[in-house]
């Protein structure tokens, strides 16, 4: 376990802003992809957060990202759209996708935009939340960025962890927010655990003999497990699947063997592929109605009678709204390990250590 150091948003912010500036990106893209990727710290989401930053910055400089991108709508029905993110980076992308199925579910009631050479976005509760502010439900679809699950029972990585999000509104209780990979484990917590000197638990990779993996900088060896395990994989495999196929291959984006592992790759193009719906509640029903019925059955839920052991019972999407009140006011942990890695960028684009 290595010592962490705390900062600020608003510092963890301008840092990512002003790298991503003499990166190349306008100033307004920056500061847009820096906001998302603190958010992604601030509530929790340590592997997708400024810990990526890095990584983005090898890319960017190896041609892998396009900075001035012209993201673009090639396909336009009333309640759909398929948006080209012109190899952009997948925050600016995901952000614009939100924004139109947010409009479209204003009249259409129901909206689904689908995108095409995206790239990584981060957690995919960022972009399910954000239809939140407009009386909608959020859903988020993604092809992961590089394949570590093979198909049930064989060893060729052809899936990735494809993860899922939703977003549903409450009244007086926070929103239930669900933000799941389709394995066991994100590959993004393996490398945070990697970054921390930590082990895995046992569960989260096999080797190719199927035998416990738990060494973290090992990753390379072995394959995740789908949610289920090893007694029920089948689960998870079959839901990797389907959302890939939903993310990725009806909006043309790359899926199976055409997946470009980003983290070996930092130059050619992911064509990265990701989905995002919004349900406008109003289309069905009162607003209030619903989010009074949602917050009386989150009252049920947390009420109900525990197992012994048992001190709390949550619901999804507390644990990280629990975690960004606590930073907002403590600041976000940085590992060690971490910030050596962004000294070392600060040091090569010539800015301000984050700390």
């Amino acid at each position: 376990m290595q010592a962490e150091l705390n900062v600020s948003f608003d510092r963890l912010v301008a840092f990512i802003r002003e790298a991503l500036t003499v990166l190349g990106l306008p100033a307004a893209d920056a500061k847009t992809v820096a906001t998302l990727m603190a958010q992604a710290d601030l509530q929790g989401s340590d592997g997708h957060g400024v810990t990526r930053l890095p990584q983005y910055a090898r890319r960017i400089k190896a041609g892998g990202f396009n900075v001035s991108p012209n993201i673009r709508v090639v396909r336009d029905h009333p309640g759909t759209a398929l948006i080209d993110g012109d190899n952009g980076m997948g925050h600016l992308v995901m952000k614009r996708a939100a924004e139109i199925a947010i409009e479209k579910a204003r009249i259409t009631g129901i909206a689904w935009v689908s995108s095409q050479f995206s790239n990584h976005a981060g957690p995919a509760s960022l972009y399910a939340s954000m239809p939140l502010a407009h009386d909608m439900i959020g859903l988020y679809f993604a092809v992961g960025n590089a394949n570590h699950l093979p198909p049930w029972g064989g060893l060729d990585m052809l899936l990735s962890t494809n993860p899922i999000a939703a977003a549903i509104p409450a009244g007086n209780e926070w929103a239930i927010v669900l933000d799941m990979a389709t394995t066991v484990a994100a590959y993004g917590k393996v490398k945070t655990k990697a970054l921390r000197g930590e082990t895995m638990p046992e569960g989260w990779m096999i080797d190719r003999e199927g035998k416990p993996l738990t060494d973290p900088k090992r990753a390379e060896e072995g394959m995740l497990l789908p949610l289920g395990g090893m007694e029920a994989g089948y689960k998870g495999y079959g839901l990797a699947l389907i959302i890939g196929l939903l993310a990725g291959t009806l909006g043309g984006a790359a899926m199976g063997k055409d997946v470009i592992d980003f983290n070996h790759d930092d130059g050619s193009v992911t064509n990265t592929g990701q989905a995002i719906a919004a349900i406008n509640i109003a289309a069905f029903g009162e607003v209030d109605v619903f989010k009074s019925s949602v917050d009386r059955l989150i009252g049920d839920l947390r009420g109900s009678a525990r197992i012994p052991g048992v001190d709390r019972i949550y619901v999804p999407g507390e644990r990280s709204h629990e975690i960004r009140e606590r930073r907002s006011s403590d600041g976000i942990p940085i590992a060690s390990a971490l910030l050596q890695g962004l000294d070392k960028l600060a040091g090569e684009l010539g800015i301000a250590k984050l700390i």
